[in-house]
């Protein structure tokens, strides 16, 4: 009977492994949690990879996986690397990484600046309006003057003479205009009258040669003024030619007017009513002209000169002066010179005036010249008379 109690003890023992089996069915029901913390630990894992491998990713987007993974934790594991790929948000940081390139901004900004310039193309306007002032200049065509049919042997006068052909059968007048040069403001304004007239230049004028070449280029004849000794007491300028001189010094002093510029037909007298009636005196002068190949014009300046008889005994081609214009300076009294003048050349069929650069008479020949070739007559450069009235040279 006493053998019979630890018998018991052995059936407790044995109804003790009972609640192992509990146990082992709790293990099972555990391996699901665990298979649902491996799934989270490899969306880590494939979050983390995905991070190491793009290595862009702000931390912003740490914290945006980390509030997705348990999410996805309950749903199941296959899921959770969907949404890794949902991971390629990384264009915002491309976005950023622009900006990174701060120097890069500043050339889009000159691009940008570039199309300003692109009204340029406005400047296109101008050049249209430019043809058009071109357009208003090209309609004044000045009439294609007749280049002067000169011999290769033939004298400067004819080669410097203005290329002109007068129309037969019309007075031709030609309108001198003395003292050239002196007076800037009134030699320009005598200039600026319509061409032909014939210019007589003063050789002590100052920049002689460029008021020549323009004068010249406007369409006029040239002359050289010379100054020579008057009987009263005006002063004819400096270098003048006087009878007291010898004449080595009257040659020398010719020679150097001659020379102050170039392109004129001939010379005529400035002053010199007592000069010109020398004939001892004025034989070395019209020498020196007739030896260069030039006319003499003579002013006249006194009825006993000397000058038409010498130029005809050089055989040297010459003319002499009809009426004086402005010996009384009003337009009005210039105008009735004018009007002699126009007398003269009907009678002999040309005649030559002979004025100078004072304002009556540019006014009055301003608007003269107009008229009196509605009238029938031809204003002719001194050369044409010299070549169509005397011969010589």
């Amino acid at each position: 009977m006493a053998k019979k109690p630890p018998r018991k003890p052995q059936k407790a023992a044995a109804r003790k492994p009972s609640p192992k089996t509990p146990a082992a069915a709790s293990g099972r029901a555990v391996s699901p949690v665990l298979l649902a913390l491996a799934g989270v630990i490899a969306v880590f894992a494939v979050a983390l990879g995905a991070r190491f491998i793009i290595g862009r990713d702000a931390p912003q987007k740490e914290s945006v996986v980390e509030r997705e993974a348990p999410v996805i934790a309950p749903a199941s594991p296959i899921k959770a690397p969907p949404k890794v790929a949902e991971a390629p948000p990384p264009p915002p940081p491309v976005r950023e990484a622009e900006p990174a390139p701060a120097p890069v901004p500043a050339p889009p900004p000159q691009v940008t600046e570039a199309p300003a310039p692109v009204p340029v193309p406005a400047p296109p306007p101008p050049p249209a309006m430019t043809p058009k002032p071109v357009v208003a200049m090209l309609p004044p065509p000045v009439a294609p003057l007749e280049p002067p049919k000169v011999a290769p042997g033939s004298p400067l006068w004819k080669k410097n003479a203005l290329p002109f052909r007068a129309p037969p059968g019309k007075p031709a007048i030609a309108i001198v205009i003395d003292d050239m040069g002196v007076d800037r403001k009134r030699s320009n304004r005598a200039v600026s009258l319509p061409a032909p007239l014939t210019l007589a230049w003063l050789p002590y004028a100052h920049e002689l040669p460029a008021q020549a070449r323009a004068a010249r280029a406007a369409g006029h004849e040239l002359m050289l003024h010379l100054p020579m000794e008057p009987s009263g007491s005006a002063d004819p300028g400096p270098q003048a030619l006087r009878v007291s001189l010898d004449k080595g010094e009257i040659l020398r002093r010719t020679k150097a007017a001659l020379d102050s510029f170039d392109g004129y037909v001939g010379v005529n007298n400035h002053m010199g009513s007592r000069f010109t009636a020398d004939s001892a005196a004025m034989a070395p002068v019209l020498g020196e002209i007739a030896r260069r190949g030039l006319l003499w014009l003579d002013s006249r300046t006194t009825a006993k000169s000397a000058g038409l008889t010498l130029a005809r005994e050089f055989q040297m081609p010459f003319a002499g002066r009809d009426i004086f214009l402005d010996n009384e300076m009003t337009v009005s009294a210039v105008r009735g010179q004018l009007a002699k003048t126009e007398q003269v050349a009907r009678k002999q069929g040309y005649a030559i005036a002979i004025g100078h650069p004072h304002d009556a008479t540019i006014d009055a020949l301003a608007s003269w010249m107009p008229e009196v070739q509605k009238r029938g007559f031809v204003l002719v450069p001194v050369s044409a008379v010299v070549r169509a009235h005397h011969t010589g040279g």
